[in-house]
């Protein structure tokens, strides 16, 4: 059977995907790197109970009052402090055979704080806790600028992906004549890698101060790369 003819149009064509002759290889490589993570981001808020909807919610809005005081004299930023969540929600009695009794009302309400200091954020949650903060959820640690992290990533990907190809060709008797197309398939930029903790403590004034441990985290990239092997 003939082979069909591509007309040519006066323009320059793409070349196909699949070279003509040699053997194609398709890897899958992920790069890393890893940074210290410079963000945190923390939930703290204060749950209040009261006989009435009007006395839990003024009850809890001064004591969020305390609460956003304290970020804010501990220099925390107005653009690192978003409200995360605001409840009210009714206390029911249960009793056997008859309807529910609303017994009271609790309502809840938190800030997220990004603490861009993680030496610091510790310190500020032993402080807020003081002024009654009664619920706290984090940290979730986080690399705020992971680019160049990136970066690195993606030319270790690369350079892994390389290294795989020689040796799949070496072992078939071919070598590695080029890169046919390289395709980013997914990327890790270091945000949070695990739910927020939920925790609350009495401060006291013997207490040991919280300590934050960044530790490191893994910064990837995951490319596929098509590469043309022959003899």
């Amino acid at each position: 059977m003939a082979s069909p003819v591509v007309a040519q149009t006066g323009h320059t064509g793409i070349a196909p995907m699949i070279p003509a002759t040699g053997t194609v290889l398709d890897v899958t490589a992920e790069g890393r790197t890893t940074r210290v993570p410079d963000l945190a981001t923390i939930r703290a808020g204060t749950v209040t109970q009261g006989a009435t909807a009007a006395k839990a919610m003024a009850d809890n809005a001064a004591a969020m009052a305390r609460v956003l005081a304290a970020v804010r004299k501990a220099g925390v930023a107005s653009r690192d402090l978003a409200t995360a969540t605001v409840q009210l929600q009714p206390q029911y009695r249960y009793v056997e055979n008859q309807a529910p009794v609303v017994t009271g009302y609790q309502a809840t309400n938190s800030v997220s704080i990004r603490f861009r200091d993680i030496a610091r954020s510790g310190a500020i949650l032993d402080a807020l806790v003081g002024v009654g903060a009664n619920q706290i959820d984090g940290p979730s640690l986080s690399v705020g600028e992971p680019d160049a992290a990136l970066d690195e990533a993606r030319a270790d990907a690369v350079k892994r992906a390389r290294a795989r190809a020689d040796l799949y060709a070496r072992a078939a008797g071919l070598r590695v004549i080029r890169m046919i197309s390289v395709a980013e398939a997914g990327q890790d930029a270091g945000g949070p890698d695990r739910p927020p903790v939920m925790f609350a403590r009495i401060a006291k004034a013997d207490a040991a101060p919280t300590e934050i441990a960044p530790g490191e985290k893994d910064i990837t990239a995951t490319l596929q790369v098509r590469f043309l092997l022959d003899q």
